[in-house]
C-alpha cells in the first residue's frame, strides 16, 4: 500500500528533485507490491523524461588479461595465485590477437581488466609496473587509433601507484598519454568500511577509492560507477553508497572538471563457487531478481539527473534478467562482451558473451527502440552490422 511520504519521495524525484538518504532508504524498505509496482513506474518515468525510451548498447571486448592477484577477496573465484596450476597471464601476442579480431566485426571499445601480479612481464623481463600497462596501452593505440581502450580499475591504479612508488594523479596521466581512453568503476563493491573489511579487506579503502575516481575526473578521464549487491551489506549499506556516488559526481560536475561518471550499473552478487565463507554468510548462490528490480529502480530515483544512464548486467542477471530491468529504470544494455571470465568463474548463469541481434531482441521484447553508442554514450549510425550475423559467441 503506498503511504503519503512514499507519494511524496516519488513525486519529488519525477520533479527532478535531490532525495535524502532517509527518502532513499523507505524507498529500499517498501515490501507491498502494490508499492512497488509504483516505485517501478516512477523509475521509469523519470527514465523516460531524462534520456527517453531509446536503449543502448556498445560493441565491444572484455579481456581479462590475468587471474594471478595478490589479494584475497571474499566474492572472488577468479584469482590465483602464480604457482596455480590454471594461473595465466595472457602474451601480448594472443591480447593483440583478441583485440584483431574485435576490430574486424566492428568492437569499438577494448575493455581490460585482471587481477594484481606484482610481477608483470614483457619479453620475459619484469618491468616497473607503470611501464608494462603504459606499454601495453601505447601498443594497442597505435595499432587501433580508433578503438577506445576503457581499462583498468581504481584498485589497479592504486596498485601500480604502491608498486611504483607514485602518486595517483601521475600513474592516471602517464596511462591517459599512452592511450587509456576511460576507466571502469569497479573495485567500488560497497563504499562502506565496515563492509569490506568483511568483503575485501585487502582492497583499498572506500575514500581512497573516491579519490582516485575523483582524480581520473580531474584529468578528463571518464569512469562508470558500480554496486555490488545482494551479499552481506543492508538497504542502509545501499543508500549510503549511492550517495556517496552522487555526491562525486556532483562534485565532478560543479568543479567543471573534464570528465565524470558516464553510467551507473548495478552488479548483483553471483557466489555459486565464491570461497566458502561468504557464501555461508549470503546463504545464496545466484542474484534474486527482485531484489535486484527494486534496487535498480531505487537508484534511477535517488540518482536522478546527476547519472542519467543506467545499465543492468546481463552477465549476473541473464538476457532476460537484464530486459525487464529495462522496466525498472534502465536505458542501456551494455556490451557483447565477446568473453568475461571474473563473474563466469563465480558461477554467473547469464554467459559470457552476447551478439548484437542477442541484445536488440531483448531490447524489442521491451517495446523499446535500440541504437548502437559508443563508450561514452555518443549514437553510432546504425548501418548493418558485421556483428549481427556473427555472434560473438564464435570468438575465442
Amino acid at each position: 500500500m503506498l503511504t503519503t511520504t512514499i507519494d511524496r519521495i516519488l513525486d519529488a524525484a519525477i520533479s527532478g528533485h535531490t532525495l535524502s538518504i532517509p527518502d532513499g532508504l523507505d524507498l529500499l524498505l517498501q515490501t507491498d507490491q502494490g508499492a512497488l509496482e509504483v516505485i517501478r513506474q516512477a523509475a521509469d518515468e523519470l527514465r523516460k523524461n531524462l534520456v527517453g525510451d531509446r536503449v543502448t548498447y556498445v560493441i565491444n571486448r572484455n579481456i581479462n588479461f590475468t587471474n594471478i592477484c595478490e589479494q584475497h577477496c571474499g566474492f572472488c573465484a577468479f584469482r590465483r595465485d602464480r604457482s596455480d596450476v590454471d594461473a595465466y597471464w595472457l602474451d601480448w601476442e594472443v591480447i593483440f590477437e583478441k583485440a584483431t579480431a574485435s576490430v574486424q566485426i566492428g568492437a569499438t571499445e577494448i575493455c581490460m581488466q585482471g587481477g594484481l601480479n606484482p610481477h608483470a612481464k614483457v619479453d620475459g623481463v619484469v618491468h616497473p609496473t607503470l611501464a608494462y600497462y603504459g606499454q601495453l596501452l601505447k601498443a594497442l593505440k597505435t595499432q587501433f587509433p580508433d578503438v577506445h581502450l576503457h581499462a583498468f580499475s581504481p584498485q589497479e591504479i592504486q596498485f601500480i601507484a604502491r608498486e611504483d612508488g607514485l602518486d595517483y594523479g601521475t600513474v592516471i596521466s602517464t596511462l591517459q598519454m599512452a592511450g587509456l581512453n576511460s576507466m571502469p568503476g569497479t573495485a567500488a563493491e560497497v563504499l562502506d568500511d565496515s563492509v569490506r573489511r568483511l568483503l575485501c579487506p585487502e582492497k583499498i579503502n572506500s575514500a581512497t577509492w573516491l579519490e582516485i575516481v575523483s582524480t581520473a575526473h580531474r584529468l578528463g578521464v571518464h569512469t562508470t560507477s558500480t554496486l555490488l549487491s545482494g551479499h552481506i551489506e543492508t538497504p542502509a549499506h545501499q543508500i549510503h553508497h549511492l550517495e556517496r556516488l552522487r555526491s562525486l559526481q556532483q562534485a565532478s560536475l560543479q568543479r567543471n572538471y573534464r570528465a565524470a561518471f558516464t553510467e551507473f550499473i548495478l552488479l548483483p552478487y553471483v557466489g555459486q563457487t565464491a570461497p566458502r565463507a561468504l557464501r555461508r554468510k549470503v546463504g545464496r548462490d545466484q542474484p534474486v531478481l527482485a531484489d535486484a528490480l527494486h534496487l535498480t529502480a531505487v537508484a534511477r530515483l535517488f540518482l536522478g539527473h546527476w547519472i542519467p544512464n543506467h545499465q543492468p548486467s546481463w552477465v549476473k542477471l541473464g538476457i532476460q534478467g537484464a530486459a525487464t530491468a529495462l522496466a525498472w529504470g534502465c536505458n542501456d544494455m551494455g556490451g557483447t562482451l565477446m568473453e568475461e571470465h571474473i563473474t563466469s568463474m563465480a558461477g554467473a548463469e547469464g554467459g559470457t558473451c552476447q551478439s548484437v541481434e542477442n541484445l536488440q531482441t531483448a531490447i524489442t521484447s521491451m517495446n523499446r527502440p535500440f541504437h548502437q553508442r559508443d563508450t561514452l554514450y555518443h549514437l553510432i549510425p546504425m548501418n548493418s552490422s558485421i556483428l549481427k550475423d556473427h555472434p560473438a559467441a564464435t570468438l575465442g
